[in-house]
């Protein structure tokens, strides 16, 4: 019965742990057991989607259709739980059809997720796209019709031959699913009328009938090379779907067809087979089914053949190879979500949170396939979907944000403000926070443009020491917004207000550039683009176009409204080279000019030469410009060519590029970043050279962040950090996943956790992908995080790892080294800790040695764990003073040893000869300074002895078995005998042998006394502690010899040994000692061991002190052989007898004698009789 509540409790105690710990293992906030799939459905049946949600409750469960909430309705409802059921379904157009993409979404307190997506069909079938054709072959040739019809879901395709169904595949026809029918070998009784019929749920749709002719083939018939008549098409099929290439070919003899791949590559012989006469159908087909196969028709015994091919893409739904995690972040931290999906077409990856698609902004950005939060607020703390999407399906990954609001960081800095100092900064201020001010280690500026979309936000980082910042990196006249927070080692404060302040204007920073070109010979047309933001610097009022000739130095002006983009100059010289410049004003004031650009206007001439092109000019990078034109709507003439010219501002003009007339794009390279470039274009015929049209424009920089507008890349990953030693830690991490020509460097950023001071951070700068950080502090954590830089662009701060360095060797010994000697060949030593902070000890080392094997160097050593500071010295030598001295360790090294102690060891006394023993005992005790030895003569007895305890063990476990547990014994008849005063233990004759193992209770001398506190088995005298018996005494034992029944006397001996058989005669006695009656006599009961064969040859058996220190002593406790109350031994100690039942019979004061001596007596048992062993001033029998 036992067992059987033992499993069950087992089986209960699973189930109460590990299911809590099951559900925190997963991911037991909100989470789908069921989802909505692809479901086709006829119109007015039923339909359910399945959808239900797990989670905490309450749990609200909504459904979306094409991306729209589904509003209920009496046909259209939720179920209870969660399903949507649509009792019939409609199939009208637009809207009103429950046709579509539906989501499940379920929402509880910690936040909402979406389904996956699932597609309702409506089942139908539509007509046929191809119809097959009527044909005439010659009999013997082959004969192949198709068709085509679309249909959901897909249609099975069978043929009828004059109405009635023809097979799917015979040694001649073959049909194909995708709608072919091949015959092979035509012949006469083949003519007839074919057609096609497409079934599905929806339908079953016939074609029109197309008639087979065969006429007869020619006689003799000649040879023909083989022709592919139907050959393989490029084809994409879904995973697992089946392909089918065809092949038909045509010849004389009948060619052979084969497959191959053209990658040489063994097609798949388990997912592959021949269908009919040479078509090869894919079977379950899988991304390594991809490729180019052909086919090859081959004349039986020559080489004849011809080969056609086509390319076979599997289509694959995504699956997610890399998912984000949930992720626990303090306020202001940053939140790095990863998702990357394979699939093909390329899947592509959108984020929610809770159900709504996320958008970058300012704080939160997307890269490919990551999501990154930066400055996280408590509004983050959100259920954050990524899905990755292709026409094939979509895939979702959930990951919970956990925003972590620490109890004692700082309030939000107070009373923000913004003044504008100029056209590019602002002036920045703020109170400190208003509680824990004094945790801040370093405050947070953040701002970004106030107008528009995914503006960058950018941060600058400042020490604890000012609450002043000015931003001088601003563009004039914009708004911006702006705010701060505050930093402590554990977390940083809420966001503070956001703040709202505009630059001032300035004057453009650079005038606009012209196009120019001519219309006639005495026009030209000026026309620019309006200076972007950044240039303007401010709205543009005025423009200002001053023109002249090439010959004259007289300028003429014209101020132009800013709304102005064009003007046009009339009554001009034909033929003439003219100058022209531009200039821009805001209200500030004017702004630089640009240099002088030429333009030659038209011959005046009745000629016929092409207009202007239309020129456009756009910089593809740096050091490239895209130039497109194409021909003014109103030329007529003829153009043989172009010339491009181009050439930096301020240089003389280069040979022209020559270009053909279909030609009208064109790409200069290899120009200079930042620099104004002069671009002329011209049509020519065989008449002469056409208008010309003039721009300029110029190059970007290659490095600014401004200019360029594009994101900071990914930061590092993978951040490994590995201890060197107690200063030094090695850094490990990965490139992010983007490719670049540029250099890449990287700052790591290190300082030791909880640090106060932000100006001790340390910033390392490096080219690889590892550093070794150096200088550090032993036995200290640091966090460390990386950013990389590439072209001037800093990537976000990598998420912080942590690592501690190795303690240091300790410096100092170990203090307050003590040796105490417990016994006189025993001595324990204690320490304490070294006085050093910060040191971590893995093991102490002690030495000791005498003074002999000190002066030989022979040091014996001990190790002890960290975490123990004391240990005991053994088999020291009786007369010899020993040296010890104790030293600590851990893995970096050792560290010094203390000063040396000394330790003397007492003579031993034992050796003398006591006359009170009897000279002719087996075994002989000696009692000498409060120690007892066991004589090394009586080795060949304690062999003996244990001997037959073990037989009587035995002999007893056998005869328990064989009468049962509740058998009760009979009482035993009692013996009296008398033991000779040598004898120091009692034995039974083998016929009166008791069925318990002998229990030997020594005595102790009246100046003996038990421990009473502490748990121990010590006996103290007047000395100290004594213990019973060392490594080196002989334990003093009771053994059994050949008595026989007749009884004998016992003499009168100092100290007397008894000895208890349970249920058996017992030994009993009283000892009479020359005191008060009154006075307890103390006693330990010491239990031999069976297996101690020879106390003094090893510390088995020995009394030890632990490596704590305490002082106890080994008990072993005698073995139950029975359950029945006989044949339970009863424990020796005070402690077990407290139950018992038996009585002890009082001492009789008229039994005491002035000299202590010992009355044996052989005392018969009783039925259902126990004995309790008291430890008291005397051992008494049990009744």
């Amino acid at each position: 019965m036992a067992p059987v509540k033992r499993k069950l409790y087992q089986r209960s105690l699973f189930f109460v742990v590990f299911l809590p710990i099951s559900g925190v293992l997963c991911f037991s906030e909100l989470f789908f057991i069921k989802e909505p799939h692809d479901v086709t459905v006829m119109r007015r049946d039923a339909v359910i989607l399945d959808c239900q949600a797990h989670g905490e409750s309450p749990i609200d469960v909504r459904w979306l259709k094409n991306g729209v909430n589904v509003m209920e309705s009496e046909r259209v409802y939720l179920l209870s739980n969660g399903s949507l059921y649509i009792s019939e379904v409609e199939s009208r157009r637009g809207d009103k059809s429950d046709e579509g993409l539906y989501q499940c979404l379920a929402q509880n307190k910690y936040g909402a997720i979406l389904s996956q997506k699932a597609r309702l069909t409506i089942a139908s079938i539509s007509s046929f796209a191809i119809q097959p054709t009527s044909i005439v072959v010659t009999q013997g040739s082959v004969a192949r019709f198709s068709c085509k019809i679309s249909a959901n879901p897909p249609p099975i395709i069978t043929w009828e031959f004059n109405r009635v169904t023809l097979p799917l595949a015979t040694e001649r026809i073959t049909v194909l699913p995708s709608g072919v029918l091949q015959i092979h070998g035509v012949q006469r009784a083949d003519a007839g009328n074919y057609r096609c019929i497409a079934t599905n749920i929806a339908s079953r749709r016939r074609s029109t009938e197309a008639t087979l002719t065969v006429t007869p083939a020619p006689s003799p018939q000649l040879p023909q090379r083989p022709r592919i008549i139907a050959g393989p098409q490029n084809i994409s099929v879904s995973l697992h779907q089946n392909a089918i290439l065809e092949c038909m070919a045509t010849g004389n003899p009948r060619p052979i067809i084969s497959w191959s791949r053209a990658d040489s590559k063994s097609i798949d012989v388990y997912n592959t087979k021949v269908l009919g006469n040479g078509n090869l159908i894919i079977t379950d087909i899988k991304p390594q089914h991809g490729g180019v196969y052909m086919c090859r028709a081959t004349t039986p015994g020559t080489r004849n053949y011809t080969v056609a091919s086509a390319n076979v893409t599997v289509l694959a739904p995504p699956s997610l190879v890399e998912w984000p995690e949930s992720l626990t972040r303090p306020r202001a931290g940053t939140a790095r979500f990863v998702c990357q999906a394979e699939g093909v077409p390329t899947p592509q990856i959108t984020w929610f949170k809770n159900g709504v698609k996320v958008h970058s902004n300012g704080r939160i950005k997307m890269y490919n396939s990551k999501l990154v939060i930066n400055q996280i607020i408590p509004e983050d703390d959100a259920i954050y979907q990524c899905q990755a999407e292709n026409e094939q399906g979509s895939v979702l990954s959930m990951a919970r944000l956990i925003v972590v609001m620490s109890e004692d960081r700082p309030s939000a800095p107070r009373d923000i403000r913004a003044d504008t100092v100029s056209s590019s900064a602002i002036l920045l201020a703020w109170e400190r926070p208003l509680y824990n001010s004094d945790k801040v280690i370093a405050y947070s500026v953040h701002y970004m443009k106030a107008e528009g979309l995914n503006n960058e936000e950018y941060q600058v980082v400042i020490g604890n020491d000012t609450t002043r910042y000015i931003i001088d990196d601003l563009e004039p006249a914009r708004n911006y917004t702006f705010y701060v927070v505050a930093y402590m080692p554990m977390g940083a404060s809420r966001m503070s207000d956001h703040v709202f302040q505009h630059t001032l204007e300035d004057v453009p920073l650079r005038a606009p550039e012209l196009s120019l070109t001519s219309h006639s010979p005495v026009d030209i047309q000026v026309s620019w683009q309006p200076l972007p933001d950044k240039l303007s610097r401010g709205r543009i009022t005025t423009y200002r176009l001053s023109y002249r000739t090439s010959a004259e130095n007289t300028v003429s002006q014209v101020e132009l409204p800013g709304e102005k983009t064009q003007h046009l100059l009339e009554n001009l010289h034909p033929d003439t080279i003219y100058l022209l410049r531009i200039v821009a004003a805001t209200s500030v004031g004017w702004g630089e000019q640009s240099v002088w650009t030429s333009h030659r206007t038209p011959k005046a001439s009745s000629a016929r030469v092409p207009l202007a092109p239309q020129l456009h000019l756009e910089p593809s990078n740096c050091t490239t410009i895209l130039v497109r034109w194409q021909l003014a709507p109103k030329n007529s003439a003829s153009v043989q060519g172009y010339r491009l010219f181009y050439h930096e501002e301020s240089q003389s003009e280069s040979a022209p590029v020559q270009l053909r007339a279909s030609i009208n794009t064109y790409t200069i390279g290899g120009l200079d970043p930042r620099k104004k470039y002069h671009v002329k274009l011209l049509a020519y015929n065989f008449i002469g050279d056409g208008y010309q049209a003039d721009q300029t424009i110029s190059t970007p920089g290659c490095v600014s962040v401004r200019d360029r507008l594009v994101p900071p890349p990914p930061p590092p990953h993978n951040v490994y950090a590995q201890t060197n030693s107690s200063t030094a830690i090695f850094l490990l991490w990965g490139r992010p996943a983007f490719t670049s020509s540029h250099a890449l460097n990287y700052t790591v950023r290190c300082n030791p956790v909880g640090l106060q001071n932000a100006s001790l951070v340390l910033y390392l700068q490096t080219n690889e992908q590892s550093l070794l950080v150096r200088d550090l502090e032993p036995n200290t954590k640091y966090e460390f995080a990386i950013r990389l830089h590439i072209d001037q662009l800093s990537s976000p701060w990598s998420p912080v790892v942590y690592q501690n360095t190795f303690p240091d060797a300790p410096t100092l010994p170990p203090s307050n080294v003590k040796v105490t000697l417990i016994e006189e060949d025993t001595a324990l030593v204690s320490w304490k800790p070294p006085d050093e902070p910060n040191v971590a000890v893995t093991h102490y080392t002690i030495l000791y040695a005498s003074r002999h094997a000190w002066i030989a160097g022979e040091w014996q050593v001990l190790q002890r764990e960290g975490s123990i500071t004391m240990a005991l010295l053994e088999n020291l030598k009786p007369g010899q003073i020993y040296f010890v001295k104790v030293s600590a360790s851990n893995s970096m090294g050792n560290g010094p040893f203390s000063h040396t102690v000394e330790l003397t060891v007492r003579a031993d006394l034992s050796s003398g000869h006591d006359p009170r023993l009897a000279h002719g005992s087996t075994h002989s005790t000696a009692f000498s300074d409060s120690f007892y030895h066991l004589d090394q003569k009586s080795m060949t007895g304690i062999t003996v002895g244990v001997c037959i305890a073990l037989i009587c063990i035995i002999i007893c476990a056998f005869i328990i078995v064989c009468r049962g547990k509740n058998r009760k014994f009979s009482a035993v008849k009692t013996y009296r005998e008398r033991v000779s005063t040598s004898a120091t233990a009692a034995g039974l004759d083998p016929e009166g042998q008791a069925e318990n193992a002998d229990v030997t209770v020594p005595m102790m001398s009246q100046n003996h006394f038990i421990d009473a506190k502490g748990g121990t088995n010590l006996i103290i005298n007047s000395l100290g502690p004594v213990q019973p018996g060392t490594e080196k005494k002989e334990k003093w034992f009771s053994f059994s010899s050949n008595v026989k029944k007749d009884n004998k006397g016992v003499k009168s001996m100092r100290h007397g040994t008894a000895s208890y058989q349970p249920g058996t005669t017992v030994l009993t006695f009283e000892e009479e000692l020359s005191m008060s009656p009154d006075q307890p006599t103390t006693m330990q009961a010491l239990l031999w061991r069976p297996g101690d064969t020879e106390g003094s040859s090893n510390s088995e058996g020995s009394h030890t002190t632990g490596d704590s220190g305490r002082y106890s002593h080994d008990e072993t406790e005698m073995t139950n052989l029975s359950s029945g109350p006989s044949s339970r031994p009863p424990s020796l100690t005070g402690e077990d007898s407290g139950g018992s039942d038996c009585d002890s019979p009082t001492e009789k004061p008229g039994e005491l004698l002035e000299e202590s001596h010992v009355d044996l007596k052989l005392t018969e048992a009783v039925e259902n009789g126990c004995c309790g062993h008291e430890a008291q001033s005397s051992v008494k029998a049990c009744a």
